[in-house]
């Protein structure tokens, strides 16, 4: 039975990525992005237990969207971040209608920066040996993609106060003694 359910798994993944990589077409729809697009978690703007930015300037739609009881699109631009080391941005509509345009990046963070360790569309897995994509797209469709307790998501392997913890080692962030 359990090679049977790893066996589907497998076939759902491929079939995902599959998916992801026909519909990425159009990279003139595609934001420009670089280490240096990323900030500190404190830099950013919190919206209950993730931050949020937006690389186009757009922040306040990014926040209303985020802030929103009953969901939304997120504008282009849009980042989403929960811990420094895993963001979400998005692209200008019709990027990828797969991700609805969202792509998933797994940064490395240090005192000195940010640097792009992985980013791509339904192929991006996580330190936690999760498939950014597989998670997400559990989200109901009014959330756009974006995970919460109530988004019809998996529930993290990690708890609140881990959460909490990794968001507070932010290295990029200028702590004051």
């Amino acid at each position: 039975m359990k090679a049977k359910t790893f066996t589907r798994t497998l076939l759902a993944g491929a079939a995902l990525l599959l998916a992801g990589q026909a519909m990425t077409a159009d990279n003139s729809k595609q934001i420009e992005v670089s280490d240096d697009s990323f900030n500190c978690l404190t830099a950013m703007t919190q919206v209950g237990e993730y931050f949020v930015d937006n690389l186009l300037g757009n922040l306040e739609a990014t926040v209303a969207v985020a802030q929103s009881a009953t969901g939304g699109t997120f504008p282009p631009g849009s980042v989403v971040s929960l811990i420094p080391s895993e963001v979400m941005v998005k692209h200008q509509e019709g990027w990828n209608p797969a991700t609805n345009d969202w792509e998933f990046f797994e940064l490395n963070v240090s005192a000195e920066g940010t640097a792009i360790g992985v980013r791509g569309t339904t192929e991006v897995v996580n330190r936690f040996g999760g498939n950014c994509f597989g998670c997400h797209t559990l989200a109901r469709s009014e959330w756009d993609l974006i995970c919460g307790t109530d988004h019809g998501c998996a529930p993290l392997s990690i708890s609140r106060e881990q959460i909490h913890a990794i968001q507070n080692g932010d290295p990029r962030c200028v702590r004051e003694d």
